[in-house]
């Protein structure tokens, strides 16, 4: 099976040696995505719901680039430097997922790139 690279420009250029996405067969494996903008790559403020709900925008574009949206994740990550923030991503996510919601894991961590606070990377699942 080969594997081909998701880009778009409706998501922040990979800032490391990464692919925003990489698919194979049916399955999308999506990197992490921090709270850029993508068209001028700097952090969208310092506010963890604007932050969240960018991250968001910008796994959904990945998603879309790759033939999908969110709701065919199979798993999302949610890494947090704050787990007090569990409430409020609960609350974004809803806006961009539909029921059955992906299995999913948010665990708090020291730190992220560029001091960001949020950071969501998952494996999308394709029709046949």
């Amino acid at each position: 099976m080969t594997k081909s690279v998701i880009h778009t420009d409706n998501a922040p250029a990979a800032i490391g040696t990464y692919s925003q996405a990489i698919k194979s067969g049916t399955t999308v494996y999506l990197s992490g995505q921090i709270p850029l903008v993508p068209e001028t790559m700097q952090v969208i403020s310092e506010d963890f719901a604007e932050q969240a709900h960018q991250v968001f925008k910008n796994v959904s574009a990945v998603c879309e680039a790759a033939g999908g949206t969110t709701n065919e994740l199979a798993k999302v990550n949610i890494f947090l430097t704050d787990l007090s923030k569990f409430a409020t991503v609960n609350e974004i996510m809803s806006q961009y997922f539909e029921q059955p919601y992906p299995a999913r894991a948010a665990v708090q961590v020291s730190a992220l790139p560029k001091g960001v606070q949020i950071e969501i990377d998952g494996v999308m699942e394709l029709p046949e």
